[in-house]
Formats: structure tokens, C-alpha cells, sequence
């Protein structure tokens, strides 16, 4: 074997690491830094004009009957007493000794009676208002009859009016009712039963970019006070919410609000607007009540009672920033020093791009752990939390997995482990090679094309053992038979029938017939057309007595005008293309079972083929590995088969090599992870090597908890809210990332056109539900059938049967489809999170239509084929 080797780029790889890692960090607390820059909105100095009040604590809510007791009522009067002088309420029912309290500490209040459908309710709620404002004339200054009840719907403007008529009649304090501007718009006769017009005002919910938002607010004050110009207004509402859901072009933060309340206050100052803000402190029970997220959010206090932001100097968004930079940064620096020094050959691009993949991974976790705590979550959403974080740990490691095969691929200098094609050895120095072909039940004019290569090989020591094992037609086995008598003697034929352990049964049956003589076993498929050379040019490989095995890729002939044939063939050229090239480095290829050479002291020494799993080609390489040899892999195109015959074929195969994974990985699990004779690379990537499938397993395990989430949230909102942003930025980003990776690894190293690429993506999508299930059926199941992957076109299918291999994919496209649909009657555009659930939903649903894609194609292919 030929080896490449190369020096390092630097006589310092330890330093050029550090340095480099540094570098990627101080980028790192550059970029938080940078989002969260100082923002320098106009000082405030005095106290507010009023603030909106709920005196509900962190985990109370009126929904539950939970209300705050005296003391801690009175602890948020003396609080928000340090800022204003006026307060307003909404309910006298809820909180009835807010009034005495708000007295002690010398507060005014706009006293609110809580107005809806419940009519026998609001009769208490009258009573109420009127008693207490005639005990309390020197603190209940105005009141508030009803707060939107017409925007909700809950009363007519008749019904209305008259509840406010009637307080009216009751008090000497100015009544009102307060309503959106739209409202008192809509309804000019409000007016005249009202002493003066209680208006809310938000910008946020038109949509409105914070930026002009002061604009818009004071635009809707100056139109309604131009309508009504003999009636006091009170702005009863205003506000920006720091945290939830974007709205069209509004987009909540701390940032966001400290600028648009801090120019408010000056705007109002000066246009002696009289205003109450949207509200003292954050109510979480008020989530998911109509308002999205947002709704627990408006507070100039957290549910903490902490102030969110300053009034004077810059505002910052992320007050904790500083440390979860730091954090990332500490966090990523030992693997960035250690993956700068271990490949310091790499090229100084390929070693900062990982270097910035392995920062960009641990800042994803920083954010992840740290963000939950700025939202007040449900244990619903706590639940979520808890599944998906781990997903999300798992989804990283796939993306660092994916990202070292791409910068080794496409930034080393050269291949360390690279053989090639060998000079011929003279006749009397070919060591003997017997070749095994297992058969069941396989076209015989097929099995004859790949004698007939076998002729021609040019080659002097070797045999032919053609094993048929199980295969019940004579008129299938019996013309291999014959045509084998006619090659000679070095063409032996068996009729194995029954025989036990599948392919690997036959190839130990095959081991065992095995000349005497003969030094290596090679294994080919029943379809292959192999090279005149393939013997010839590599058995000098086995003169070094440490090589156990010589792979060739597994390639394929007869597709380039069959549309099915040809994007599977292409797909299939992309693991040997790339995978093979970056296990190879570390002497930790799949052995697969054909184009194969096997040392026989190496395979009898280690006992033989495995018939415990499916995959017994991988087991045996592995094994071998464990045995202390090399295994040589040599890119070249010795021989040719051909593609799956049809979509149940192509997918029956994939199926069986995710199972014949989970079974190697159980079998051989302490091999992998003990102590032993493995090394690192080659831990890793048996390891590792499978995470790709692993995603494919947690895809299928996320789209069902997805379809029954979305479920929830369209039919049971009240209990299913928006998943976080957190839950869904690394899932897209990670979609979009493998995306890249892929389509530029197949542009640099697969020979085909742009539209090949395409197709061979298509191809490798549509396994992915077939892959899933082998994954969890392997994990969870010892066994299952050997099914032989059918070369040659099944006969007779109608256009509906060509979608019976892709059922399962089927109903989950559609149901996915459905639920986006849902999602977008439902929720539409309102919220940022829920375009992203939609983004999440129809990227999942893409592997499923790809299948559907993939059955009907080769459906197509097979008719015109025909």
C-alpha cells in the first residue's frame, strides 16, 4: 500500500492552536457583544404618569384563585410609589383592599370594574366600585367601567353605556370606559356617557416597528382628540412588551421597550398627554390568554419585581451577557486547542471553520440552557424543555460529526492513507484468491453476465464458487448450474437447500469448500461485472502481512438512461466518494460485500462470517480491525452491479443496513467503548459513523411528538402554546446546515452534473422514514428477515401500487400538510414562532414527499423500462 504523508503547516502546532482558539473565542464574546450593543435612547428623570396594575405574584393567577395577600400588596404599592403617584386597576373583586392599602401610601387610583358576559358578575362588580369609591373619595380619583369589553365582543354598546349611566348617577368621580382607539371611532355615541375618553394605545399590535412607534401612538392621540375636542382624553394603556412573539414588524425586548417607554414619557411630558403604562410588573398567568407569549410580558418589572431597564444612560438587552460569552467561550476552548494541535496538517481555513463550529456548538448550548429563564414557562413547557434538550445536545454532536467529515474533505492536503492500483505480480507471486458469489433465487442471464467477467479476469491463480442457497425453482438455479460445468473446473457450483444464516451462511458453506491453496477469499454480488485487473492490480496489497482486507467501492452500471437507476447510482457514489475517503484516515472503512478481498488466515483466524446479523460484511471488518489489521481501500471502479430493480428494493435494502448497524453496535458495543485493541479514530467512528441514521430515528421520534403538538395547539390552545424560539433555531439551523454540507461535498467530489446532485439528494431523502424504522427496530429487536435486494424489475404494477412501499410515508406527508394548513388558519402570520413551527413542519415533511417523489419515479422509470 502506498501512503501519503504530510508535514505539519507549522513547527509550532501546539502555539498556532491556542492562538488560533483564542482567536475563535475573543470572535465569539466579539459577536454577544455586538448583539447586544448599548442602546442610547433619551434620559427620563420624574416619575411616571401612571401605571397599569396587577398585583398578581409570579405563581398566582385569578384563573386558579389564587390571590396575593396584604403584605404582598402592599410591598408592590411601596414599590411602584418610588416611580409614580397614580395606578390603575381593573377588578374590585379581585383585590378589595388595594384601595386602603393604595391609601396608606398615598397613591391615586383609577378604580376599574371588571365588565363581561357574566351579567350576574357584573352586577357585583358595580356594587362593588360604587362602595368602594365612596369610602375612598380621596384615592379612587376615576373610574373605569368595563376595560375592552367591546373589542372582546362580551356586551353590546347599549348594555354598555348603560353600566356606566348607572356609576355615573352613583359618583362624583369622572367615569369612563376604556377601549381601543378604533372603538371609540366606530362607536361616537360612547362619548356622551362618559365624563372622559379612556384610550389604549399600541403600537405593538399594529404591527408597528419600534422605531416609529412613538409616531404611531401619539398619531392615534392627536386623530382621536381632533374627533373629540371637548372631551379629556387618558391614554388608559400604553406600552411594549419586553419578551414573546413577534408582531408583523414589531418585535418585543428589554431593549425595545426601555427606547419606547423612555421616549414616551418624554413625548407625553411634553405634549401633556395624561397616560397609564402597560403595566407595573409581568403577569404570568396572563400567557397564552389571547396574546401569545407576549401576554406575560408587558411589565416595567419582571414577575420579580426587578426593574428590566434604567431611565437614564444606555440600555443593554442582556444585562447577563458578559458571563454567557465567557461561559461559551471557556467552554469550547480545550476542543478548539485540541482539535487545532491534533490536525494542525489541515489548512488554516478548514482548522478556524471547525474551530468556529465547535464555539458556534457551545455557544448553542449556553443560549439553550441560559434562555429558559428569561420566559415564565408552564410545566408544559418545562416538559418540552426536558425531551428536546437532550435532542438538541444530540443534534449538535451530529452537526461537529458532519462538520469534521467536511473540513477534512475539503481542506486536508492530501489523503495520509491513500493506495492505488499495484503493478501486476508475475504468475508464480500471485497469492491463490477464491472467489465466493452467493445466490438466491437471482435471474440466471444475470448471474451469467458475472461469470462471464470472471472468464475474462486476467488473473491465473484463483477459483470460482458459486453458492445458491435456498432458492426453490430448479429453472432458477439449475442454467447457473449448468453454465458453471461448462466454465471448467475452476468454477465449482452448490445447491445449498434448506440452509440456515443467510448470506453468510453460504459464505461460510463457501469458506469451507475453499481450495486448500488459496490465500485470500474474495466476495462479489450475483450482479457485478468486474475489471479484467481487478485481481491482477490489487492482490499485491496482501504481500504486507498486516493488510487483512482490499475494498473497492461498491459502483454500478446500466443507469445512465433510467431516471430511478441513475439518482440512486449517484447516491450511492456519494459514500465512497466521501465516507470512505475520511473513515479510511483512520483505518475504520465499512467493509461491504462485494468488491471485497479477505485475507482467509485473517477471516478463519477470527471465525468466519458472522450469521448473527444481517450486515455481516461491516462485523467482519470491524472484527478484523479488533484484530490489529488494516483494512485498504482503493477508489477505484473494479466492477460494476446494478441498482435496485424498483423504490421497495432500493428501500428494503437501506432498511436492512440500519438494522444490520444497531445490531454490530449492540453486539459489539464493548469494543467500542472499553477498553481494547480499537483505536480513537477507529472508535469514533464506528461510534459516530452511524449518527447521520441516529438523525433520520430522532426525525421520525420529533415529527410524531411535532404532529401531535401542532394537533394540540390548533384544537386546545388554552392548554398547547407556541414551542420557544429555543426549541426551533438550532432545529432549523441544523437542517440547513446539513443541507449545505452535503450538496458542497457532492459539488467537490462526486463526478456528476448540479442536477445528478439534486436527484442523488431526493434519493438519500427518501430513505430517511426507511432508515428510521431500521434504526428502532434494530435497537429494540434481535432479529429480522434477510430480504435480497431485488435487481430486476417486478412486472405488472398499477399506478396505485407503485405508493404501496411508501404508505407509512404517505400518511405522514399528509399529515404534516395538514398541520401546517391548521397552523396557518389558526395562527397565520401573527407570530414569528409560529412561521417557524410552519418552516419546522414543512422541512420535516420534505424526507416523506421525497419518498413519495422517489416511488412514483421509479415507477415511471420502470414503465418506460418495460
Amino acid at each position: 500500500m502506498s501512503v501519503a504523508t504530510t508535514q505539519h503547516d507549522s513547527r509550532h502546532p501546539l502555539l498556532a492552536a491556542v492562538i488560533l482558539a483564542l482567536v475563535v473565542a475573543s470572535m465569539n464574546i466579539g459577536l454577544w457583544w455586538w448583539g447586544n450593543l448599548p442602546h442610547g435612547p433619551e434620559d427620563w428623570h420624574g416619575k411616571i404618569g401612571g401605571m397599569a396594575l396587577s398585583v398578581f405574584q409570579r405563581y398566582q393567577s385569578p384563573l386558579k384563585n389564587d390571590f396575593p395577600t396584604d403584605q404582598q400588596i402592599d410591598s408592590d404599592l411601596r414599590l411602584v410609589s418610588r416611580y409614580t403617584s397614580h395606578v390603575r386597576t381593573y377588578s374590585m373583586l379581585q383585590n378589595p383592599q388595594l384601595p386602603r392599602l393604595a391609601e396608606k401610601e398615598g397613591l391615586k387610583v383609577m378604580a376599574g370594574a371588571w365588565i363581561d358576559r357574566r351579567l350576574d358578575n357584573n352586577e357585583k362588580e358595580i356594587a362593588a366600585l360604587i362602595a368602594q369609591a365612596r369610602r375612598y373619595p380621596g384615592t379612587i380619583t376615576r373610574v373605569i367601567v368595563g376595560n375592552e369589553v367591546l373589542f372582546r365582543h362580551d356586551l353590546t354598546p347599549d348594555q354598555l353605556m348603560a353600566y356606566a349611566d348607572r356609576v355615573r348617577a352613583a359618583l362624583h368621580q369622572p367615569v369612563s370606559i376604556a377601549e381601543p382607539a378604533y372603538i371609540w371611532v366606530k362607536y361616537p355615541e360612547l362619548v356622551q356617557h362618559v365624563d372622559f375618553i379612556t384610550v389604549h394605545l399600541f403600537p405593538y399590535w399594529n404591527g408597528v416597528p419600534r422605531n416609529r412607534a412613538i409616531d404611531d401612538a401619539v398619531g392615534s392621540y392627536e386623530a382621536l382628540r381632533r374627533m373629540y375636542p371637548n372631551k379629556p382624553i387618558v391614554v388608559g394603556e400604553i406600552g411594549w412588551p419586553s419578551n414573546g412573539d413577534r408582531h408583523e414588524y414589531a418585535y418585543p425586548s428589554v431593549s425595545n421597550e426601555a427606547i419606547f417607554l423612555r421616549q414616551w414619557f418624554n413625548a407625553a411630558k411634553k405634549l401633556h398627554i395624561d397616560y397609564y403604562v402597560m403595566e407595573a410588573f409581568d403577569q404570568p398567568w396572563k400567557e397564552n390568554l389571547g396574546e401569545g407569549r407576549t401576554g406575560a410580558y408587558w411589565g416595567m418589572f419582571n414577575a420579580d419585581r426587578q426593574l428590566k431597564f434604567p431611565f437614564t444612560g444606555p440600555v443593554v438587552e442582556d444585562t447577563s451577557w458578559p458571563w454567557k460569552a465567557l461561559a461559551a467561550s471557556l467552554l469550547a476552548l480545550i476542543p478548539m486547542i485540541w482539535f487545532g494541535r491534533k490536525f494542525s496538517r489541515f489548512k488554516l481555513t478548514g482548522r478556524f471553520f471547525f474551530a468556529a463550529l465547535i464555539q458556534l456548538a457551545c455557544g448553542l448550548v449556553v443560549w439553550s440552557a441560559t434562555l429558559p429563564f428569561q420566559f415564565y414557562l408552564s410545566w408544559i413547557d418545562w416538559t418540552m424543555l426536558v425531551l428536546l434538550f437532550p435532542a438538541q445536545i444530540a443534534i449538535l454532536a451530529i452537526l461537529l460529526i458532519n462538520g469534521f467529515e467536511f473540513t477534512e474533505v475539503l481542506w486536508r492536503p492530501s489523503w495520509l492513507r491513500h493506495a492505488g492500483m499495484l503493478r501486476p505480480d508475475r504468475p508464480e507471486k500471485q497469492p491463490f484468491v477464491s472467489i465466493h458469489l452467493a445466490c438466491y433465487n437471482e435471474p440466471p442471464e444475470m448471474v451469467i453476465i458475472t461469470l462471464d467477467s470472471l472468464v475474462a479476469l486476467d488473473y491465473e491463480n484463483y477459483e470460482v464458487l458459486v453458492i445458491d442457497n435456498n432458492t426453490k425453482d430448479p429453472a432458477v438455479w439449475k442454467p447457473v448450474q449448468d453454465y458453471c460445468e461448462k466454465l471448467g473446473k475452476r468454477f465449482r457450483f452448490f445447491h445449498l437447500e434448506p440452509w440456515p444464516g443467510y448470506k453468510a451462511g453460504a459464505l461460510n458453506f463457501g469458506l469451507k469448500e475453499t481450495d486448500p491453496a488459496a490465500d485470500v477469499v474474495a466476495v462479489i454480488d450475483a450482479d457485478y461485472e468486474v475489471r479484467h485487473d481487478w485481481l491482477s492490480t490489487l492482490t499485491g496489497h496482501f504481500h504486507d502481512p498486516k493488510v487483512a482486507v482490499v475494498q473497492c467501492p461498491q459502483a454500478h452500471r446500466e443507469f445512465e438512461h433510467n431516471t430511478f437507476r441513475r439518482m440512486t447510482a449517484w447516491e450511492y457514489d456519494g459514500f465512497f466518494r466521501i465516507g470512505m475517503h475520511h473513515r479510511n484516515e483512520r483505518n475504520a472503512i465499512i467493509q461491504h460485500g462485494t468488491m471485497t478481498m479477505v485475507r482467509r488466515s485473517a477471516l478463519e483466524g477470527t471465525g468466519g462470517w458472522s450469521e448473527w446479523t444481517i450486515c455481516e460484511d461491516a462485523e467482519l471488518g470491524l472484527r478484523l480491525m479488533h484484530a490489529g489489521y488494516d483494512l485498504v481501500y482503493v477508489d477505484e471502479l473494479m466492477g460494476k452491479g446494478l441498482t435496485p430493480a424498483d423504490f421497495k428494493a432500493y428501500k428494503s435494502q437501506r432498511y436492512r443496513w440500519a438494522f444490520g448497524a444497531m445490531q454490530i453496535l449492540k453486539g459489539r458495543w464493548r469494543w467500542m467503548t472499553g477498553r481494547g485493541p480499537l483505536s480513537a479514530g477507529q472508535r469514533f467512528h464506528f461510534l459516530t459513523g452511524w449518527f447521520s441514521w441516529f438523525a433520520d430515528a430522532l426525525h421520525l421520534i420529533f415529527t410524531l411528538m411535532a404532529l401531535f403538538w401542532t394537533a394540540g395547539m390548533v384544537a386546545l390552545p388554552q392548554y398547547f402554546s407556541l414551542p420557544m424560539q429555543l426549541f426551533m433555531i438550532p432545529v432549523i439551523g441544523f437542517f440547513v446546515a446539513k443541507a449545505i454540507f452535503g450538496i458542497v461535498l457532492y459539488r467537490a467530489r462526486v463526478p456528476c452534473s448540479w442536477r445528478d446532485t439534486l436527484m442523488a439528494s431526493l434519493a438519500s431523502m427518501s430513505l430517511s422514514h426507511a432508515i428510521a424504522r431500521g434504526i428502532l427496530h434494530g435497537l429494540t429487536r434481535e432479529k429480522t428477515s434477510f430480504v435480497v435486494t431485488a435487481k430486476s424489475r417486478r412486472l405488472g404494477e398499477s399506478g396505485f401500487a407503485a405508493f404501496a412501499p411508501v404508505r407509512e410515508e404517505l400518511l405522514m406527508a399528509v399529515a404534516l400538510t395538514l398541520c401546517v394548513v391548521g397552523m396557518a388558519l389558526s395562527y397565520g402570520n401573527r407570530y414569528v414562532e409560529g412561521t417557524l413551527w410552519m418552516f419546522i413542519l414543512s422541512a420535516q415533511s420534505i424526507p416523506y414527499f421525497s419518498a413519495v417523489i422517489g416511488a412514483w419515479i421509479a415507477h415511471k422509470a420502470g414503465d418506460k423500462a418495460g
